[in-house]
C-alpha cells in the first residue's frame, strides 16, 4: 500500500527541501533551484499540446469504435455530472473565498520569481497551441473511427505511447524538483505562511465538498431508482476507504464491483461501469481541479470572471471524457493557460495544491460511479 503513496511521498519532499533552501537563504541553492524550476515550466509548455494531442486523440478513437446504449448513457452522464460539480462548486467557492481567504493575497507570482533570477533562461516554443491540439485531436480521432484507418491510427497510437512515455518517465518523476524550486522562491521571499494557510484551508473545503456531493448524487439516484440512499451510500464505503489508501482507482476495480453489485446492480452493468467510469467520470477531480484553480487565482489577485471559469469547467469536462488516462492536472494546465491566465509559478503553485489531495478525489470518483451504475441499471432494465 505506501508503494502508491511514493509519488505523494516525493511531491511532499520537495516542497520541504524548496522550503529548507528558501529559509537558508543560500543564493546559489536558491538560484540552481530556481533554474531548474524555470526550464522544466518551459519544458511543460512545449510538451502540454502534445500530451493533450495524444491521449484525447487515442481516446476518441476508442470511443467511437464502442457503440451502444449503455456507453452513451454512461458518458452523458459522466460529463454532465462532472460539469455540474464543477459549476455549483464555483459559484459555491465565488461567495466563499473572499471571506475565507481575506487577506491571504501574494505578491505576483512573476515578480517572486524575478527576487532571484535563473542561471539559464531557455525557451521552448510549443508546436502547437492548446486549442489547436484540441480541435485537430476531434478531427483525427473521429476520422479513424468512422473510417476505420488502421494505419493513420497505428501512427497516432505509437505517439501516444512515446508521449506517454515521456510523461510518466519524465515529467511526474521531476515534478517534486520543479515544486522545490518554487517553494524555495516562495519562501526566501517570506510567503510561505501565506501559502501553508491557504493549504490548509483549501484542502478542508475541498473534502466538505466531497462529502456533501456524494451525498446529494446518492439522494438523486435514490429518487430515480426507488432506493434508500443512505443504504447505497454505506455498501460504497469499503470502496471509498480503499481509494483513499490504494489511490489509483484501478487498483480498486474488484472491490467497487462488489459494492455495486450489493446495491442490486447487475454483474454485467456493474462490470461495464468500474472498467469504464475509473477513465472518464471523474466528477471528484473537478471538484478539486476548480476550486485550487481559484484558490491560487485569489492569492495571485486574478478575479473570478464567470465566462472564464465557464469555458474552463465546460472544456476540462470534455477532455476527462476524451481522453481516458490523462491525469487530469495534466488537463487542466493547458486550459488555465489560455481560459485563466495562469504563467508558470501560478501553474507550479496549482499542481501542488493539487496533487497533494488528489487520492481524495480518486476516492470520490469510485464512490459516485457506484450511483452511476444504480442509474445506468435502472434505465437500462
Amino acid at each position: 500500500m505506501l508503494k502508491q503513496y511514493v509519488p505523494l511521498i516525493y511531491l511532499i519532499l520537495g516542497i520541504l527541501f524548496g522550503i529548507l533552501v528558501g529559509i537558508s537563504r543560500i543564493e546559489v541553492l536558491v538560484r540552481l533551484l530556481v533554474t531548474f524550476h524555470t526550464l522544466f515550466a518551459s519544458f511543460l509548455s512545449f510538451i502540454i499540446p502534445l500530451v493533450i494531442f495524444a491521449f484525447t486523440t487515442k481516446g476518441i478513437a476508442d470511443l467511437g469504435n464502442k457503440s451502444s446504449n449503455l456507453l452513451g448513457i454512461t458518458i452523458v452522464l459522466s460529463y454532465s455530472t462532472t460539469v455540474v460539480a464543477g459549476i455549483l462548486v464555483y459559484f459555491i467557492n465565488n461567495s466563499l473565498f473572499p471571506v475565507l481567504l481575506r487577506g491571504k493575497v501574494l505578491e505576483s507570482l512573476d515578480e517572486l520569481s524575478k527576487v532571484t533570477s535563473s542561471y539559464i533562461s531557455l525557451e521552448m516554443p510549443p508546436l502547437m497551441a492548446i486549442m489547436t491540439a484540441l480541435l485537430l485531436s476531434f478531427i483525427l480521432g473521429i476520422g479513424i473511427a468512422s473510417f476505420k484507418s488502421e494505419s493513420l491510427k497505428n501512427v497516432l497510437f505509437e505517439f501516444h505511447t512515446i508521449i506517454e512515455y515521456v510523461l510518466f518517465k519524465a515529467v511526474v518523476p521531476l515534478l517534486p524538483i520543479h515544486l522545490a524550486g518554487l517553494f524555495a522562491i516562495i519562501t526566501y521571499t517570506g510567503e510561505i505562511v501565506v501559502v501553508a494557510s491557504t493549504f490548509i484551508k483549501i484542502f478542508v473545503v475541498v473534502i466538505i465538498f466531497h462529502i456533501l456531493f456524494i451525498f446529494i448524487k446518492y439522494v438523486v439516484t435514490g429518487i430515480l431508482s426507488k432506493k434508500n440512499p443512505f443504504l447505497l451510500i454505506k455498501n460504497m464505503m469499503p470502496a471509498y476507504f480503499r481509494a483513499i489508501g490504494t489511490k489509483p482507482s484501478d487498483a480498486t476495480n474488484t472491490l467497487t464491483k462488489e459494492c455495486i453489485k450489493s446495491n442490486g446492480v447487475k454483474l454485467e452493468v456493474a462490470e461495464f461501469i468500474v472498467s469504464l467510469c475509473s477513465n472518464i467520470h471523474l466528477s471528484g477531480s473537478m471538484i478539486t481541479i476548480t476550486s485550487c484553480s481559484m484558490a491560487v487565482m485569489f492569492l495571485s489577485g486574478i478575479p473570478f470572471e464567470f465566462m472564464n471559469m465557464m469555458e474552463f469547467i465546460l472544456i476540462v469536462g470534455v477532455m476527462m471524457v476524451a481522453s481516458p488516462g490523462l491525469p487530469v492536472i495534466m488537463a487542466a494546465i493547458g486550459m488555465l493557460q489560455v481560459n485563466l491566465g495562469f504563467n508558470n509559478s501560478m501553474i507550479a503553485l496549482l499542481i501542488a495544491l493539487y496533487l497533494t489531495q488528489d487520492s481524495f478525489g480518486t476516492a470520490y470518483n469510485v464512490t459516485v460511479n457506484g450511483a452511476t451504475a444504480v442509474i445506468v441499471d435502472t434505465f437500462t432494465d
